[in-house]
């Protein structure tokens, strides 16, 4: 049985809830079969065990030091990247053409899943160069592809995205990194770029040959000053070594960042231009730099969400093997201290603490999965009307599918840590550097509040609500078809939704954006805990005790229920000050404080 994931789980999500024999029975998937994607989760289970898995306490440990020759990390981290490479899981979700696989972007997020509970921050170069050589394969020219993607998927270059700067983390418009006209080659247009970048993971490291940075710069207009906003951004590809050579680009390491968690990843300051600026190439047209770089910015979002699911849910996995072997107490009631001491998994309060990890990590986890078949609908689904759809509602759960698993995979890594009880505050156990490497996510790709201002103001209120209409649609479908023993739930999913819609309704008497959106996280948070419930429901639709077995059905009914009863009521808190339109945050003034 694999340490990682309980397989049982995940063949249910794949195979009787979200259907992947008929995704495999689609063109472009026709070279995989349910025995392939059987042995490539195999390959998966067995390569994070024996490359990632081992070496997660000594990266925490042993963090990237610097030198003059730049950032230097465990020699592990590069032999897991070629490992990782060599058995095809770079190159798992690119088109045969690329020298790929053309595996479901389902399969591929399965497998990821794998080396996201074994080691996330060795996982995290991986993750990182599949979304740097994605987008560069989506919008960069022939040459480009040829010269940047193909080493990438071999394993041996890395990629980054390069947006923050010291002064503007998630204001890309107040970005001042430049772009200067410097020719034309076969790569492309060609520019140096001065500037500098903050918060770049995986920025600098000597586990790969090459490193390609995704550079967000602005070009200069004709009297050579930078256009304010973001209209004037572009995006550029800038290696740390020029190909064909082995020369230097002007990119250089200006500091590490040391982070509370994810210490194996290398976390850079990066200063462009030091010696006369960096040789870069733009993607794409000029000024499209942001809806090109929220390409990968959207897959990476998700994938932050996957690292944060299977961070909490190895807590949780972890959590659960001390319970049942860690004797302590005995039962209520029992008065002969002289009696043998039971299981902690016994105690009603460890069982409900064990019971919310395993709605938060197994929803959190069926939650992405549900993404990624998205992204394989809205690519490949039958018909036009169908694929739109899909990239409708994918458009709508992205924020979620980032910011739930960062905020509740995370309860669960604390309830991990309170179950090990004083053993789980210790560094001799696993679960508390999984709350710290998990602590990253809420950050991670976009906060919390950056995640509920694009939900609520750019995902919802700017059409109308019909996005969240058709997301809707799926929600009754589900309702509907919900079992008997679960009727109660379903009306509780069904009047959540209303209660959404009728909040929605009064932010339509707000007199201005600020009050509309000043409460935009705590609709997150209520929108998020209906898309669980929503999700929890569905998932116990498709439950059969004897395919399944009992104690698994079972499993999976208490979560969904402790998810109705525990979780769901909350919603109605959280939508009170966004339905009133609570205006205490934005009258508050920094003197008051």
């Amino acid at each position: 049985m694999s340490v990682l994931i309980d397989r049982a789980t995940l063949d249910f999500y794949l195979h009787d809830w979200l259907g992947l024999e008929t995704l495999l029975a689609r063109a472009p998937f026709a070279e995989h079969s349910v025995a392939s994607v059987g042995a490539m989760l195999d390959t998966a289970d067995k390569l994070a065990t024996s490359h990632f898995l081992p070496f997660y306490k000594k990266g925490d440990v042993q963090e990237p030091y610097q030198d003059a020759d730049g950032a230097h990390v465990l020699p592990e981290v590069r032999r897991a990247i070629t490992a990782y490479a060599e058995a095809g899981f770079l190159a798992a979700g690119f088109a045969p053409e690329l020298g790929g696989l053309g595996a479901p972007n389902l399969v591929h997020t399965a497998a990821t899943a794998y080396f996201m509970a074994a080691n996330g921050p060795f996982a995290a170069y991986s993750f990182l160069t599949v979304g740097n050589a994605n987008l560069i394969a989506h919008f960069g020219t022939p040459k480009q592809i040829e010269t940047f993607v193909t080493p990438a998927l071999e394993g041996r270059w890395t990629g980054t995205m390069c947006l923050s700067e010291p002064q503007a983390g998630s204001s890309l418009a107040d970005i001042i990194t430049r772009a200067v006209p410097d020719g034309e080659d076969a790569l492309g247009v060609r520019y140096k770029i001065t500037g500098n970048k903050m918060w770049i993971s995986g920025g600098d490291h000597d586990a790969a040959e090459n490193i390609v940075h995704l550079v967000l710069a602005k070009i200069p207009d004709a009297d050579g000053k930078l256009v304010p906003g973001s209209k004037g951004i572009s995006i550029f590809i800038v290696p740390k070594l020029l190909p064909g050579t082995s020369a230097r680009n002007d990119v250089n390491l200006a500091g590490l960042n040391h982070k509370m968690g994810c210490r194996a990843t290398s976390n850079c300051l990066l200063n462009l231009g030091e010696h006369g600026g960096a040789i870069g190439w733009r993607v794409g047209e000029i000024g499209q730099g942001l809806p090109i770089m929220f390409h990968m910015m959207n897959e990476a979002r998700i994938a932050v969400g996957l690292g944060a699911t299977m961070t909490g849910y190895r807590g949780y996995r972890l959590a659960l093997d001390y319970a049942r072997n860690r004797p302590q107490g005995r039962p209520l009631g029992a008065r002969d201290v002289a009696s043998k001491q039971i299981p902690i998994i016994e105690h009603a309060d460890v069982k409900r603490m064990l019971l919310a990890s395993k709605t938060y990590t197994e929803g959190a986890l069926a939650l992405v999965l549900y993404c990624a078949k998205l992204v394989d609908d809205a690519a490949t689904a039958a018909t036009e009307e169908a694929r739109a759809e899909a990239e409708a509602v994918l458009g709508l759960l992205t924020p979620v599918a980032k910011t739930w698993p960062s905020e509740w995979a995370l309860a669960a890594n604390e309830l991990a840590i309170q179950v090990h009880g004083g053993y789980g505050y210790t560094r001799d156990f696993d679960v508390e550097q999984l709350y710290r490497d998990n602590r990253l996510n809420a950050i991670h790709e976009g906060t919390t509040g950056i995640q509920a201002l694009d939900l609520l103001g750019r995902k919802i209120l700017r059409d109308g609500g019909k996005i969240l209409g058709q997301f809707a649609l799926r929600v009754r479908a589900t309702i509907k078809s919900a079992p008997a023993e679960f009727s109660g739930e379903a009306a509780a999913l069904g009047a959540a939704m209303l209660a959404l819609q009728d909040c929605l309704r009064g932010l339509q008497g707000a007199h201005d954006e600020a009050e509309m959106l000043a409460n935009a996280t705590n609709f997150l948070s209520a929108f998020g805990h209906a898309v669980l419930g929503f999700v929890w429901l569905d998932i116990v639709a498709h439950l059969d005790a004897e395919r399944h077995g009992v104690s698994f059905v079972e499993g999976k009914k208490a979560a969904a229920r402790f998810f109705f009863a525990f979780e769901m009521p909350k919603i109605a808190a959280w939508l009170e000050p966004v339905s009133t339109r609570n205006g205490l945050t934005v009258a508050m003034q920094g003197g008051w404080f």
